[in-house]
């Protein structure tokens, strides 16, 4: 029990916090919880009038502070707030939280979708609305207090990233940054940029998790703690049971690997492993009370193929009434679909698993489908989700515990481990605060996950932010047509991107320095009183390099004849390998029949090896020496055979080894340029001087160190104003084809391009320009201008056909003005602009004809299967932005305006007019 001296003083405490931060003492009322330290300390800093960069973990409840900046806007009953967030289905969550919270009249939204209540003091927007707001100078920026960028570590972003980093640059000074982060290593760095662009900018991060988060293995049925206890997580000790058992699994499938291949006649190493099937494991968790949980398979197919198994399985995790329960929101969520497009879409087979309490999330289903698992999951009744990695940067959607299948995933261009950073964004996920007592993490043992490896991804936290910025075309023209193309270069110099790379300059120009004055110490101590070593030193250097191309030359010219000589022999010539451990007599079983790479003809040795050597194995010139007869049908595998033609070699008679003495008679006379160089050296005064070898040894490690010091010169060279040089080459780009005049200004198409926004931003302008897309119906269009955006899951996939007539001319048009442009980008050193891929221009054509969409999803380019729904949305959403844009376009023919608001209506129908609502 406190003393009456005690309470007093705290309340005394509690009366100067409210008097000195009244708004959060209102916020609290008005939120109705106690807030953390952190969350406290940072609405703190707001209210103070300080920009703030929050830093914590997943489910750390970092939002309370972007919805304090919110109260403090209304607080001031003038000001505004706009809250950013990176994907559309963030800001409608967002935007609904807000509206129950400060009513409709007091929030709007702006998507790309969705323009509510616009004019309102606090705005819910997608990041790139608002770098489009600042680029045009929209009326909406007036009195506007505070931006809240949620998730502001997208600035990673390979593909959006820039835009984050825009509109922290470009946000007028009077505006307080709210920047909502997970956790990164570097934050530190971050923090020191953001003040250099914002000013006063101070940090908060927490490390801690409001919900405990426990790892765990499960090997087999068995499920194991990864650690002991905390102290054995700090020092990465995994737990002694689970070492002993996985090294007991391994070894009874190393004795089980030998005996199959014992039987079998074959080596190698099968790993008969099978993981346990996927219904056992989310049995396994429901006995062990871990449900709900989130088992993340790094694959779309997986994951639908996961829900199939526990169907086929029987497994059953709801009841009645939670079932009643899921099918009400399911119908909700697909009641403007029609029937025969639900058949199409697998809606009744989706359903059954839904109501049986397990689903898939992955981004090639349906929005409505998706939507319909994200509501049932967050209310409890489904209970396991089988997701692809996107849905750890999606909506809020804790679970009691996050399974991961592997620990590898396809990047799109590989398979690759996963980061320490991915790892924790994903187990982030696990523990639902309010509700669990503690999250848990599980992984799947194989036998090559090593607990030892889990350990170290569970116990890093190590996600540094590196940024992506970099100059786009439509960037470019919207810098240089706001605040002139000097000024633009100073802009780009104050991204992060710059600022790391200057940070890296810093460390390698200290390096140069250190190295400057070492090589300085060098020099003395090679000094020689007999002359200048320096230039001594230079001769013995020129010799060396001399002596070392004459050697590669030499090499180059042996591999050559080897590589001819062996081309050219026969079946039965007898020759001679001279290195390696089959130095001997050969006999060659099996020419070289043409091909690509080295010739590696089939021989037999005397010794009896068969097999194939190549030109390494030879010094020069491959001799053929004698023949013997190999038989028509000869079997190099049968040791007897092996036996009989070796026993024919040997009796030829011929040495197995070369001679040597011959060999040596053969050298070549010496090269007159060194003959030349070895004079020289010989002449010089330092030549003669007796500690001549000590002064070398002090001028060889100053010539090993000027040599790494120039390469560090080099890369400080490149780095240091790298972004600014970008930006030249893509000023000058621009120039060229008329979107910027020779004096800098912005041209009438250079404003058309400053308001086109994708990807393909100049291309799109240049078939504007062109005229590419006049004089095509609304459906053609739509399709020709899929290309543009269009990009196939996978690298490789044939060239797709494209309906004949206008279609085909427009999309031929659209592909020579790409290489028209990547020509004019290699010139200038970049490569900006992807090749336009038509693999959607035949699904688009039908669903804008009103073809029903099995017709439409069978139309893709995927050979085994139709198109994913969910991908078909997204690029279709894709191009009623663009055919938005188009219409408003100020280059575009009347014709072309008139053509993409018809190609719109018909565009937005069925799946996707529901889309586009809330």
């Amino acid at each position: 029990m406190t003393s009456p001296a005690e309470r007093y003083a705290a309340s005394q405490r509690r009366a100067a916090r409210v008097a000195e931060f009244p708004a959060l003492e209102d916020f609290m009322l008005d939120v109705g919880f106690d807030l953390d330290d952190f969350q406290r300390e940072a609405c703190e800093v707001l209210e103070r009038g300080n920009g703030v960069l929050v830093c914590a973990p997943t489910g750390a409840g970092k939002t309370v502070v972007g919805e304090f900046a919110v109260h403090l806007a209304l607080r001031s009953g003038e000001r505004k707030c706009f809250y950013t967030t990176p994907i559309k289905a963030l800001s409608n969550q967002k935007y609904n939280d807000l509206v129950a919270r400060y009513g409709a009249d007091k929030v709007g939204l702006l998507t790309g979708d969705n323009a509510i209540n616009g004019d309102a003091p606090v705005v819910v927007m997608t990041t790139e609305v608002l770098r489009n707001m600042l680029y045009s100078g929209s009326d909406q920026l007036r009195n506007l207090a505070y931006v809240v960028m949620d998730e502001v570590h997208y600035l990673a972003d390979r593909f959006r990233g820039a835009v984050w980093e825009e509109v922290i640059i470009h946000l007028p000074a009077s505006v307080t940054l709210v920047s909502l982060s997970a956790t990164v290593s570097n934050y530190e760095e971050f923090a020191d940029w953001l003040v250099t662009v914002r000013g006063k900018t101070e940090v908060v991060v927490s490390e801690h998790r409001p919900v405990p988060l426990w790892q765990h293995m499960l090997v087999g049925r068995r499920m194991f703690d990864l650690f002991h206890d905390a102290d054995a997580a700090r020092k990465h000790d995994v737990h002694p049971e689970l070492l002993r058992y996985t090294r007991e699994m391994d070894r009874r499938l190393d004795l089980t690997d030998r005996a199959s291949s014992g039987w079998s006649g074959r080596g190698g190493r099968s790993r008969r492993w099978q993981p346990p099937p996927r219904a056992e494991v989310v049995e396994r968790l429901e006995r062990a009370g871990l449900l709900p949980a989130i088992l993340f398979i790094f694959s779309r197919a997986a994951c639908d193929a996961a829900v199939q198994q526990c169907l086929a399985a029987g497994l059953r995790l709801t009841g009645p009434d939670e079932r009643a329960q899921i099918r009400e929101i399911a119908q909700a969520k697909v009641a403007s679909i029609p029937a025969e497009d639900l058949s199409v879409l697998g809606y009744w087979e989706w359903l059954d698993g839904l109501e049986r309490g397990v689903a898939a999330h992955h981004a090639g289903m349906l929005p409505a489908f998706k939507e319909a698992v994200e509501e049932c999951f967050v209310r409890g009744l489904v209970k396991a989700v089988f997701a692809t990695e996107t849905l750890a940067l999606g909506i809020n959607m804790p679970a009691r515990c996050v399974v991961l299948e592997r620990l590898v995933k396809f990047n799109g261009e590989a398979h690759v481990d996963l980061t320490p950073g991915e790892y924790t964004q994903l187990t982030g996920r696990a523990g639902r605060r309010g509700i669990d007592v503690e999250g848990h993490a599980v992984v799947l043992w194989s036998p090559d996950v090593d607990p030892r490896h889990v350990a170290g991804l569970a116990s890093t936290r190590t996600y540094p932010l590196r940024s992506s910025f970099r100059p786009s075309y439509n960037m470019a023209v919207n810098l240089v047509g706001t605040v002139g193309a000097d000024r633009s270069r100073a802009l780009l110099e104050s991204s992060f991107a710059q600022f790391q790379a200057d940070r890296s300059v810093v460390g390698l120009a200290r390096q140069v320095q250190r190295n400057e004055e070492t090589m300085q110490t060098y020099a003395e101590d090679a000094a020689c009183h007999h002359g200048d070593f320096e230039e001594y030193f230079a001769i013995r250097v020129a010799i060396a390099d001399r002596e070392k191309s004459l050697s590669r030359q030499g090499v180059q010219q042996r591999r050559s004849a080897a590589v001819a000589a062996l081309e050219k022999l026969r079946i039965g010539d007898v020759i001679r390998v001279p290195n390696g451990k089959r130095a001997g007599l050969a006999v060659v079983l099996e020419p070289v029949t043409g091909g690509f790479g080295e010739p590696r003809p089939l021989v037999l040795t005397q010794d009896r090896w068969a097999g194939r050597v190549s030109p390494a194995d030879f010094g020069g010139p491959v001799d053929v020496l004698a023949r013997v007869r190999v038989p028509k049908n000869f079997n190099h595998r049968s040791p007897a055979a092996r036996r009989d033609l070796a026993a024919q070699v040997s009796a030829t008679g011929l040495d197995r080894h070369p001679d040597r003495r011959r060999r040596s008679r053969q050298a070549p006379g010496e090269d007159a340029e060194i003959a030349l160089l070895k004079v020289r050296m010989r002449e010089h005064p330092c030549h003669a001087c007796p500690e001549r070898e000590d002064h070398a040894r002090w001028a060889e490690r100053r010539h090993r160190l000027l040599r790494d010091t120039d390469a560090l010169r080099d890369k400080v060279a490149g780095r240091t104003g790298s972004l600014a040089r970008t930006f030249d080459q893509v000023c000058a780009v621009l120039t060229a084809r008329g979107y910027l005049s020779a004096d800098g200004e912005v041209t009438d198409a250079g404003r058309t391009l400053g308001r086109i926004w994708t990807e393909a931003d100049l291309l799109v302008a240049e078939c504007l320009r062109q005229g590419v897309w006049d004089g095509l119906a609304p459906e053609e269009l739509a399709a020709a201008v899929s290309m543009v955006l269009y990009e196939s899951r996978r690298e490789g996939e044939d060239r797709a056909s494209v309906p004949k007539g206008q279609v085909t001319a427009a999309v031929d048009a659209c592909a020579k003005l790409w290489g028209e442009i990547a020509a004019d980008e290699a010139e200038h050193g970049l490569s900006l602009t992807r090749e336009p891929d038509p693999g959607f221009v035949w699904p688009m054509y039908r669903w804008a004809r009103g073809e029903p969409l099995g017709r439409v999803l069978a139309s893709g380019t995927q050979h085994d299967a139709d198109m994913p729904a969910g991908d078909f949305v997204r690029w279709a959403r894709q191009v009623l932005d663009l055919l938005g844009q188009l219409k408003e376009a100020g280059s575009a023919s009347p014709s072309v305006k008139e053509t993409a608001r018809k190609a719109i209506s018909a565009v937005n129908r069925g799946v996707l007019a529901l889309q586009r609502g809330l």
